[in-house]
């Protein structure tokens, strides 16, 4: 349910008998409040306005407005009748059109005039139900008539659903540019890329425009089993909308091809229709890619700028660098748990493995907040509640070992949730490339609550990523 704020009154003759009652209400809790008393009484008769609102909707009673509402390209027509008050005092156009006629033709798009007494319905009594399906119909008609209110209203309930499946987002994205919505346009490309391998599956993955592909490839935070699944995804768009060579070409070149392993890089080579086609354009790539791995890091190094996105793995869900963590009953204990991660993805360091150790804790306290005790004898001061804290997750190596020379460690975690039976991710956390813990990890979150947004079925779904980083360490003289 989609609630927004409720028409205001008018003042014409037609809606005396609900302006009354509104009049009413005013000057009792006016004469309640200058009447002496220490606390006023709020007499609230909103709810008995809205439903003679919706009754006028209904029956028709005292119309002085025909809406014929006709869905292009078909005989189909749906007649509306209104009061030309409400539908001014929400849309300055309704106002222009109405002001010297009686009767509407209005041609809409099929599935906008579906929609359309919701619409109407809206400017009523300022709510209505949204589907998935509904949100871009309403918002276009919020838009064309100027219902503000609406369009926000709309665009909120488009970012808080984004989660609930892959399908809406591409259609939302490309709907979000060419209205121009900027925040609506950020969160679906933020969901698009944290679930890139759930969208890569789905039939909307052909639907992805060049200009959104372009935004995608770029971004270190996508979340993808390994840099080969991207590839073998971006090589199903190339087969499914046959873009131009210019764009096919600047899209091969958004592979990070030092993160996949030589052999894997040989089979693409001799079996990937795409290279093939454009192999020309990324042989550079391909060739830096098997020096990458045929040489140490630190002398790769001396060579070469290891510092470019090419060379920083994104957020990959294969096992060598990260994994899944599943806590039952969050909100009660401490937990720990360890892994392991490669230590870096250059084939020279392929067999060579870091142990991490993580700690997540429900309600950890800052020391400010931590229970002090008095130094006087019997006394103590009030120990801080546990509601007072927050979750802390810390991840650290196991051994200082695990700092090689010339690496770093990025860390991310990964928040799960379940919509329409998959598991979809729904927060990131990072943390600073010095630091052991995420500073604002699940700051908002409330793992009390059952059906909270970060539980599935009472637990925390997890996935832990730890992305080493090169850094030059000895540059070639210039």
């Amino acid at each position: 349910m989609l609630r927004l704020g409720s028409a205001k009154p008018g003042s014409w003759a037609s809606f005396w008998a609900i302006l009354t009652l509104v009049g009413l209400a005013t000057r009792a809790a006016q004469r309640a409040d200058g009447g002496g008393e220490s606390t006023g009484t709020s007499i609230n008769h909103s709810q008995t306005l809205l439903q003679r609102l919706q009754e006028l909707l209904r029956q028709g009673n005292a119309s002085d407005v025909v809406l014929r509402v006709q869905a292009a390209g078909t005989d189909e027509v749906r007649v509306f009748h209104t009061h030309r008050l409400l539908l001014g005092l929400h849309s300055e156009l309704f106002r222009e059109l109405l002001s010297n006629q009686s009767e509407l033709v209005l041609q809409e798009p099929r599935d906008c005039a579906a929609v359309f007494d919701k619409f109407i319905r809206y400017l009523y009594c300022g709510e209505l139900t949204v589907l998935l399906a509904q949100a871009i119909p309403l918002h276009r008609l919020a838009t064309k008539y100027g219902v503000a209110s609406l369009q926000r209203g709309v665009a909120d309930y488009m970012r808080a659903h984004l989660a609930g499946g892959a399908g809406p987002a591409v259609g939302w994205y490309h709907y979000a540019v060419s209205t121009g919505d900027e925040a609506l346009r950020q969160s679906c490309l933020q969901f698009l890329a944290w679930n890139l391998s759930a969208v890569a599956a789905s039939a909307e993955w052909g639907a992805v425009s060049p200009e959104l592909l372009a935004q995608l490839l770029p971004r270190s935070d996508l979340v993808l089993q390994d840099e080969l699944e991207l590839f073998h995804a971006l090589e199903a768009w190339l087969g499914r909308t046959r873009p131009s060579s210019a764009v096919a070409e600047r899209a091969l070149r958004a592979i990070r091809y030092p993160m996949i392993p030589p052999a894997q890089l040989f089979q693409l080579q001799a079996r990937s229709a795409a290279l093939a086609r454009h192999g020309e354009a990324v042989a550079d790539l391909l060739l830096q890619a098997y020096q990458f791995h045929a040489a140490s890091p630190l002398h790769f190094a001396k060579f070469f700028d290891v510092n470019g996105s090419a060379f920083l793995p994104r957020n990959y869900l294969a096992p060598a660098w990260g994994a899944p963590w599943i806590i039952n009953n969050p909100a009660r204990d401490d937990r720990s748990t360890s892994f392991q991660t490669q230590l870096g993805p250059s084939g020279h360091d392929a067999g060579r493995r870091v142990t991490w150790n993580v700690l997540f804790s429900p309600r950890w306290l800052p020391v400010s907040l931590r229970p002090v005790y008095a130094d006087t004898a019997g006394t103590a001061l009030p120990a801080a509640r546990p509601e007072d804290g927050r979750p802390r997750l810390v991840v650290t190596p196991a051994s200082s070992g695990g700092d090689a020379a010339g690496v770093s460690f990025q860390k991310t975690v990964l928040v799960g949730a379940r919509q329409h039976g998959r598991l979809l991710v729904r927060h990131a956390y990072s943390f600073h490339q010095s630091s052991e813990e995420a500073g604002d990890f699940l700051a908002q979150a409330d793992l009390q609550r059952r059906n909270s947004e970060y539980l599935v079925e009472n637990a925390l779904h997890l996935h832990l990523i730890v992305k080493p980083v090169y850094h030059t360490l000895i540059r070639t003289p210039k």
